[in-house]
């Protein structure tokens, strides 16, 4: 089965919005199609009865669920904010921490480190879990990327 990038891309950050379980998705097997739920909105998609059915259905993972969360945000403080570590750690002890996390790297002009970084986590996370799961990424529409010249 193949999907389109951008689809499981959309798809994976709309089951990541919230916590765990408040928004969740599915790919058919047999059509290829996300399907989207939330338990905080009506449906955004007609939801199946069997969408446990592991034989029809393959959930979409949580960003939780690949480590994209705060072991992420450790991993890039080990990497390239050795110094603020600590406080860094102590900013997720408490409630609205990713906020607080973002005013630090606004502060030590960090912040478009840190979204390169969790893209590419993201990135590289997503395609571990297609191949894990027998399914290809159709090619990208549109122009190729421009080479890499440094």
């Amino acid at each position: 089965m193949s999907v389109d990038w951008n689809d499981l891309l959309d798809t994976f950050e709309f089951v990541s919005l919230g916590q765990p379980g408040e928004h969740e998705a599915v790919l058919c097997r047999k059509t290829g199609k996300f399907l989207w739920h939330s338990e905080l909105a009506d449906d955004v998609d007609e939801w199946p009865d069997d969408t446990e059915d592991e034989e029809k259905y393959l959930s979409i993972p949580h960003k939780k669920e690949l480590d994209l969360g705060q072991p992420l945000v450790f991993e890039f403080a080990r990497q390239f904010l050795p110094d603020e570590f600590d406080e860094i750690q102590g900013i997720f002890a408490k409630r609205g921490a990713y906020a607080r996390f973002k005013d630090l790297l606004q502060r030590r002009k960090a912040l478009d480190r840190w979204y390169d970084f969790e893209n590419k986590a993201t990135e590289a996370a997503l395609r571990e879990w297609c191949e894990i799961n027998g399914i290809t990424i159709e090619p990208a529409a549109g122009p190729a990327p421009e080479p890499d010249r440094r």
